[in-house]
């Protein structure tokens, strides 16, 4: 196989969906063991200035860690919370660890995460 540049590979990366390349990095962290996580910088008051920020949080992410059995009623449910379409709710439903929502009020964030749980879904809120 030939060695490919840079500028193909981000030709390749450019057709992909959001959720085909979030896969691809899940897959390239597990072969390689690593994080594509950006480092944070903590700054001189650290813990502190974080478990200000941690109390104050009124955002937050629904996380959908695995279908279940139910696979059919996740989809369902997914499409119900977001405005996916049919290929789109069950690509994201087959990513584990796809975020379902993001920056969402707390109520509604307990609201997705019950109403996910009720079909069949494992769920984090984050």
């Amino acid at each position: 196989m030939a060695k490919l540049t840079q500028d193909e590979l981000l030709a390749q990366f450019e057709e992909l969906t959001l959720i085909e390349l979030a896969a691809f990095v899940k897959a390239f962290e597990e072969k390689f063991d690593v994080t594509a996580a950006a480092p944070v910088a903590v700054g001189v008051a650290g813990p502190a200035v974080a478990a200000e920020a941690v109390e104050e949080q009124d955002e937050f992410d629904v996380i959908l860690e695995g279908a279940g059995d139910k696979k059919i009623q996740v989809i369902k449910e997914v499409r119900t919370l977001t405005s996916l379409g049919l290929k789109e709710a069950k690509d994201l439903v087959d990513t584990a660890g796809a975020k379902v929502l993001e920056k969402v009020a707390k109520d509604v964030a307990e609201k997705a995460k019950a109403a996910l749980e009720a079909a069949g879904a494992k769920v984090t809120v984050k």
